[in-house]
């Protein structure tokens, strides 16, 4: 059957009715891949599958709550949608209001977003203000506005943008085959992620679609980890800029997600970041952002501690691709080497 998006995909599951204007670019129905050489560094002999949500049509997994966002927007009339982002959602808001003939506009924190995200909003013709502060300054500000304005906000705090992602849950439960993985392991930024991924898990549960629900597992970054540090991190500094938040929407919704699962919410550096980052381009060739890296991070230092077992399932979000960033790999990587052009010279430097 054609794949229609997360909608239509999973509508039961979604507080949609005939009379909701659907609007989708067929998001969802992404791969989930089993990582074989990611694992064998691991030292524990795990199944652990990568949901890369980097291959939704704006490159991250906010696509899934941006299209019910919108359909639900243009279902009551509103005529703009406005949102604070760190990148992706800023990209896919103006993905999908342009799919809408809505106008989308975007308030961002200055210098704190990634190249490859500042573009999309663009491109897909947003009003783009920066501000001088971070994004949790720039959060405050859409709320006013949109309490003050006929605008309708699509941050995470839209229920509906929570509702379609968990949509990544069901996908999971289908493709391994009816079955949840004992573990679900995802960065931590805003954290509606985790909220909407729970979400999913436990209403797919109810459902008798599958016996039970994984443990949640939340990674945030040292230099932006309120929930793991118990208050808000005023400045907060990353290189994963997706999850460059110091004050989450979802703060406690997040931490009782991980709670009622079994889990937690931890967090790890950036140096860890991009060892796992450079990891899984390098062994599994999938290039994700690198806050999707914190999640494999987490995996790699909680095998190191013993957590896991021999035969766990574990899937891990990778929430985008990693073109999002584009500047990071030339921060870290070695830059090309240059000779004549020669064959001896080219086989030389190859050691061939």
């Amino acid at each position: 059957m054609r794949w229609r998006g997360v909608i239509e995909g999973y509508r039961e599951f979604l507080p949609v009715t005939e009379s909701t204007p659907v609007v989708t670019l067929n998001e969802g129905n992404t791969p989930l891949i089993q990582l074989h050489r990611f694992v064998e560094g691991l030292g524990v002999d795990v199944e652990l599958y990568a949901k890369y949500e980097g291959v939704n049509p704006t490159g991250s997994f906010k696509d899934r709550g941006m299209t019910l966002a919108v359909s639900k927007a243009l279902e009551v009339g509103s005529k703009a949608v406005i949102c604070a982002s760190t990148g992706n959602t800023s990209a896919s808001a103006a993905a999908y209001a342009g799919r809408a003939n809505l106008r989308a506009m975007v308030v961002i924190p200055e210098g704190k977003i990634a190249a490859g995200k500042f573009v999309q909003a663009l491109i897909h013709e947003a009003t783009v203000v920066q501000v001088k502060g971070n994004f949790d300054d720039a959060l405050s500000i859409v709320k006013e506005v949109a309490e003050c304005y006929p605008v309708t906000l699509v941050n995470s705090l839209n229920p509906f943008r929570i509702e379609g992602q968990k949509t990544v849950a069901f996908e999971v439960c289908d493709q391994i085959g009816g079955a949840a993985p004992v573990y679900h392991v995802l960065p931590v930024g805003n954290a509606g992620n985790i909220t909407a991924t729970w979400k999913g898990y436990v209403e797919y549960a109810e459902a008798g679609r599958v016996p039970r629900t994984p443990v949640m597992m939340g990674f945030q970054a040292e230099g932006a980890a309120p929930i793991v540090r118990g208050e808000v991190v005023e400045n907060p500094e990353t290189i994963a800029t997706a999850i460059r938040v110091g004050n989450p929407a979802s703060w406690s919704e997040a931490v009782r997600a991980a709670e009622d699962s079994g889990g937690f919410i931890d967090m790890v550096s950036d140096e860890e970041i991009i060892e796992a980052y450079r990891l899984i381009a390098g062994r599994e060739g999938i290039f994700c952002e690198p806050a999707s890296a914190a999640g494999l991070a987490g995996i790699i230092k909680y095998a190191a501690k013993g957590y896991f077992r021999g035969g766990d399932v574990i899937v891990c979000t990778l929430t985008g691709h990693g073109l999002k960033d584009p500047g990071l790999p030339q921060a870290v990587l070695p830059e090309p080497r240059t000779v004549l052009p020669d064959v001896d010279a080219v086989a030389e430097l190859l050691q061939l």
